[in-house]
């Protein structure tokens, strides 16, 4: 379904991007012990939007 041509697309970049960010989301919350809400919102207070 996907190939290497996917993967080199900017969508295929996107989705990496994508899936990195969900297994780092569920280590975080995994290592910290805290409720999914709860990280969230830290995350989202030290991101900057360019």
């Amino acid at each position: 379904m996907y190939d290497q041509r996917f993967f080199a697309s900017k969508l295929g970049h996107a989705a990496l991007v994508s899936i990195a960010a969900m297994i780092t989301f569920a280590l975080l919350t995994t290592m910290q012990g805290a409720a999914p809400a709860d990280v969230m919102l830290v995350g989202m207070a030290g991101m900057d939007l360019a």
